[in-house]
């Protein structure tokens, strides 16, 4: 049953395809200093406005298992 409930959420709460500094920081469980840090030291890709893409978010949390 609970998974079934994650997938109706999942349903109508897509994931979006970039997220900003401060929500990348809040899915690693990081500050946004060291999110800033990962992006400069290029651990951490951004576009052009900014934004992460949030297949880079998901490299950070599977590297992590």
């Amino acid at each position: 049953m609970a998974v079934r409930a994650v997938a109706i959420y999942a349903a109508r709460h897509p994931r979006p395809l970039h997220v900003t500094i401060t929500q990348a920081a809040e899915m690693l469980g990081r500050s946004r200093p060291t999110v800033r840090k990962m992006l400069l030291e290029n651990r951490v890709r951004s576009n052009a406005a900014g934004s992460i893409p949030i297949e880079a978010i998901d490299r950070l949390l599977a590297s992590r298992v």
